[in-house]
């Protein structure tokens, strides 16, 4: 079974353009499910769907797993079962018929504005940890970037252009499976950027990749990683760095706990965007939520168009920051 899941993986991966992420998640429900199989003494190859029903309900309720995972453990389940079938290893579809777990739908929590500006206050711009920290606090709470998509950000990602006669940025962001949308930087959030780009400290460190391009945003140690092979990709700020630095900076700040992760800044922008009336199709290009009825039709709308809505509604220009103080003084 362990080879047949590994080049399904690789198909996901490869064919599909599935997150590495994902099928990390699909793989660990899949060793659970030969685990099931060892314990019961099931052939995976000739498994019904009854066995497959215990699986997803006792066995992985005796695992702890909540309505929630268990939803993605059938979504692996019945796509490798659909591969397995598609390809001839099986006869027949055992898991097609197998039903999602009921899960009641949380409201997200969301960054209030005060204290996404008591966390963005929290850094110290006399420092160059200060500066990197604030610039991506202020990509996450005024673009409502996943985690993801701004830890894995290179230099090229950064895109200029022409807005009113003034030069702006935007970023490039691929995100959930490789999905890739440009998203307009908020003026205070990119002289956050600017900042970081020209910071001397930058340009003392090696963050250049095998293909010259550069890593964006840089951790300033690994202990997981040797001195001499400190460069390049290894130099990347990781998910979960990034994670442990807005709880950390949100814990000094006196931010609640539950919105000291990178998602409650997203939902903040999600939120402030619905406030201000942005209509759903603009809302689902800025936040990268994919309507397939809408694609068409928000793949085509103007960058100026988007950079007047962002300008308007991010909750960067509705709090108090060294960036909003600099631009009001330039109006």
């Amino acid at each position: 079974m362990k080879t047949l899941v590994k080049d399904w993986l690789q198909f996901k991966l490869m064919n599909e353009g599935k997150s590495a992420e994902t099928t990390k998640k699909y793989e660990y429900y899949l060793s659970l499910l030969e685990e099931f199989c060892e314990v019961t003494g099931a052939n995976p190859l000739a498994i019904t769907i009854r066995q497959l029903e215990m699986f997803v309900g006792h066995f992985l309720h005796n695992k702890n797993l909540k309505p929630s995972s268990r939803r993605t453990a059938v979504a692996a389940v019945k796509g490798f079962y659909k591969w397995l079938h598609k390809d001839e290893h099986i006869t027949q579809d055992p898991a097609c018929n197998l039903p999602y777990p009921t899960s009641d739908k949380k409201i997200p929590v969301a960054m209030g504005l005060k204290n996404f500006e008591k966390l963005l206050q929290q850094c110290d711009l006399d420092t160059f940890l200060g500066v990197r920290d604030a610039a991506i606090i202020a990509l996450l709470g005024g673009c409502g970037f996943r985690v993801a998509g701004i830890s894995g950000l290179n230099q090229s990602n950064i895109v200029k252009y022409d807005y009113l006669d003034t030069e702006r940025l935007a970023i490039r962001v691929f995100e959930k499976g490789k999905k890739e949308r440009m998203v307009p930087v908020p003026l205070e959030a990119q002289i956050y950027l600017r900042v970081y780009i020209g910071h001397p400290e930058l340009k003392d460190i090696n963050r250049t990749l095998a293909n010259g391009d550069q890593v964006l945003f840089v951790s300033v140690q690994n202990r997981k990683v040797n001195e001499w092979d400190y460069y390049g990709e290894n130099r990347r700020m990781g998910i979960r760095s990034i994670q442990k630095m807005i709880e950390q900076r949100g814990e000094k700040a006196g931010v609640p706990a539950n919105q000291c992760h990178p998602h409650a800044l997203r939902h903040l922008t999600g939120t402030e965007y619905a406030e201000d009336d942005l209509d759903l199709i603009t809302r689902q290009m800025l936040l990268g939520h994919t309507d397939p009825n809408a694609t068409a039709i928000y793949t085509q709308m103007a960058m100026r168009k988007l950079t007047e809505q962002i300008d308007k509604a991010n909750p960067l220009g509705k709090v108090s920051s060294a960036a909003g103080a600099l631009i009001s003084q330039l109006r």
